[in-house]
């Protein structure tokens, strides 16, 4: 292929509006161009990676029996109302009407269609199970699409999803894909972990995330700096360390003027803010709802809403405090709170003793309480609060660090959660009829685009691995107009091109530095420059990666460039 003939339009500056390095490789080596906010053409380079990512992932979904297919990117809303994500999804939902008013979405994912479009077909056990997939552009109408394709509003994945006729036939389907994407994933060079993951809006349980150690990075790892252990923040558990029993004090009311806030509170009565019970009132599925945590924690609104098996967890308004929680804001506590009212006890408070509560009362607070002031009967406690940096690993194991990842996958098991609402069932080996048990499976392949790049890149450009660039050599004449140059590229080319590798001819009338800066940002992994030495048939090859050079002659050339490329 010569270069002339390709569009790769790069740029000499960076990109003022690019935060991230892959978002500013990219546009500078030519690789994207935005449309519009959170839109990128895919420019040649950029889609001969993406063909390269994908042959790579249907090589694994072949080896576990998954079946490739396509489904509309235009979804009915009826199918996403008769499944309520059409509501919990929120606005991240394209909606729109057609010319007859009827109601769709453009698919942010695509489970409902799958079940909707399987269901009539897939009713004996005997069928069961089966796996299908797709690959293609997904939509979420992003509040801030933001660092290139690492979040936007139009974006390429794969999605599978797994449809059994028990939890038996789902374990080993979902053990096959998380063994597909660390095959996927390690092949692509990444540096990555499989972490506990949350299903999210799309239901479900047995979730793995698949991570991207990178800066730029919007989750946060946790994981044990001496085990195994890795979960991302919104799972992420610790464990507590017990803390001394203490002699059981009179309660007493206490007057606590202005003391609104947890730091406030405990430098007013001079203690630690682990000794305060903290209140956090909320609405949940517009239920009220009060948890309970200690003073140095923050609830995690994601095992929350795990814990409750609710949709939608809204922090309490003061109004809605006074009247539907029958309490004063900021003085807050299970004691004395409405009858109506669901108390949820964080596990960091087991064993507290002689703690600091809210007196339902404004500028109150109760000093000296113990849970038998407090509540009547057992104490159930539930881990609802986001771990911080340095504590015990829940494994015992190590102390907890944290990193930050980008979500490049994500496995999980959906149970019935979709063939129940749209009425997905098989009869089973005993004639009942059953829901289906379901998993789903994504990978975002155009994000895989940046997370490879912001791990492979140096100050000169991209660093490509050999199996995904979208050359694997770069012929670059000092001057494709000089005879001898001209013929020996051309004889390059044409022997590489026989042996099978991909090759870019730079045949542009440009300075050699010019060719080479452009050649060191696309990221092709050999550079095989063709100057003076031309007419002796000799050629000089460098590494991108080490930037090591070599001069051979033509005739060795074939044999130096695969030893070179067996280890890129």
């Amino acid at each position: 292929m010569k270069q002339s003939r390709m569009y790769i339009p790069t740029l000499k500056q960076i990109p003022s509006d690019a935060e991230a390095v892959s978002h500013q490789l990219m546009l500078r080596a030519g690789y994207i161009r935005q449309v519009s906010a959170g839109a990128y053409a895919l420019l040649p380079l950029a889609w001969d990676v993406i063909l390269k990512i994908e042959n790579i992932i249907r090589k694994e979904m072949k080896k576990i029996d998954a079946v490739e297919m396509m489904m509309p990117a235009l979804i009915p809303a009826d199918l996403w109302k008769e499944s309520g994500r059409f509501k919990t999804y929120g606005e991240n939902l394209f909606k729109f009407e057609d010319r007859h008013d009827r109601e769709f979405i453009l698919g942010p994912t695509h489970e409902e269609t799958f079940t909707s479009v399987i269901k009539e077909q897939l009713n004996s056990y005997k069928k069961l199970p089966m796996v299908l997939y797709e690959l293609q552009p997904k939509y979420r109408d992003e509040d801030r699409p933001r660092y290139g394709l690492l979040r936007c509003r139009e974006f390429y994945m794969k999605d599978a999803y797994s449809f059994a006729a028990n939890a038996e036939q789902t374990d080993v389907i979902f053990n096959q894909m998380e063994t597909a994407y660390k095959n996927i994933f390690d092949a692509c060079k990444l540096d990555y972990r499989t972490i506990i993951g949350n299903a999210g809006p799309m239901g479900g349980t047995d979730s793995k995330e698949f991570s991207v150690v990178a800066g730029i990075g919007e989750d946060t790892i946790v994981f044990s700096d001496d085990s195994n252990y890795s979960a991302n923040l919104e799972m992420a558990t610790s464990k507590i360390e017990q803390v001394p029993s203490e002699k059981h004090l009179p309660m007493e009311e206490v007057s606590t003027p202005d003391a609104h806030t947890i730091d406030a509170l405990a430098k007013f009565l001079q203690i630690e803010p682990n000794k305060i019970m903290k209140a956090v009132a909320v609405m949940a599925d517009e239920q009220p709802v009060l948890v309970m945590i200690r003073g140095d924690y923050q609830v995690n609104s994601i095992k929350l809403r795990n814990v409750l098996n609710v949709n939608l967890v809204e922090e309490a308004t003061p109004d809605e405090v006074r009247k539907v929680f029958g309490s004063a804001p900021g003085f807050i506590s299970p004691y004395g709170i409405a009858d109506d009212v669901k108390v949820i006890f964080d596990s960091s408070l087991e064993g507290l003793d002689n703690f600091v509560i809210g007196a339902n009362k404004d500028d109150k607070h109760l000093i000296n309480a113990n849970f038998e002031d407090v509540v009547e009967g057992p104490v159930e406690f539930n881990d609802v609060r986001v771990v911080k940096e340095g504590e015990v690993s829940p494994d015992g194991h190590g102390h907890l660090e944290f990193t930050k990842g980008i979500e490049i996958g994500h496995i999980f098991k959906l149970g019935t959660r979709f063939s129940n609402s749209l009425g997905a069932n098989f009869i089973d080996e005993d004639g009942k009829s059953k829901p289906l048990l379901m998993g789903s499976y994504g990978i975002g392949i155009s994000r895989l685009l940046s997370a490879i790049i912001e791990q492979h890149n140096d100050e000169n450009g991209i660093v490509w691995p050999a199996k995904l660039s979208p050359f694997q050599v770069h012929v670059v004449p000092i001057k494709y107009s000089n005879d001898d140059q001209h013929k020996l590229s051309d004889e390059v080319v044409q022997l590489l091109q026989d042996e099978g590798f991909d090759v870019l001819l730079d045949d542009r009338n440009e300075r050699a530095g010019v060719k080479f800066a452009d050649s060191d940002l696309m990221g092709f992994p050999i550079r095989i420059t063709v100057g003076k030495k031309a007419v002796d048939s000799i050629v000089e090859l460098k590494l991108r990666k080490t930037g090591e050079t070599i001069e051979v002659n033509k005739d060795e050339l074939v044999n130096s460039v695969k030893i070179l490329l067996k280890n890129q």
